[in-house]
């Protein structure tokens, strides 16, 4: 195993689960966004939100809802919410009802 990949183990290790779950989710969005495949255009897949979600699993549903978006130019957007969760003590509720618009309004101006 690499340093770098040690040093992101120890990080990770140190975390508590719900940091490591963001840790996870910034991850997968960094490793989405570097492949490139071509996006195909179509209707957002709905997939209903449970009664309880946490904002990690929220962002995984509205990636796979509105797959047709391109999620890299989202990650500013998506990283500040989560910071204001995470750090600011934002409730999880309120952040995911912020990003349910975010994702919507991004597929809106798709469609336009």
């Amino acid at each position: 195993m690499k340093r770098d990949e040690k040093d992101l183990l120890n990080l990770f290790r140190a975390l508590p689960p719900e940091q490591q779950d963001t840790l996870i989710a910034f991850a997968d969005f960094l490793a989405a966004r570097s492949v490139e495949t071509p996006r195909e255009w179509g209707e957002p897949e709905p997939i209903p939100r449970p009664a309880e979600e946490k904002v990690v699993h929220a962002i995984k549903r509205l990636r796979a809802t509105y797959s047709m978006l391109d999620h890299s130019k989202m990650l500013y957007e998506v990283s500040e919410c989560m910071t204001q969760h995470v750090v600011q003590g934002k409730a999880a509720i309120e952040v995911i009802d912020q990003l349910e618009g975010m994702f919507r309004s991004r597929y809106e101006s798709l469609k336009k």
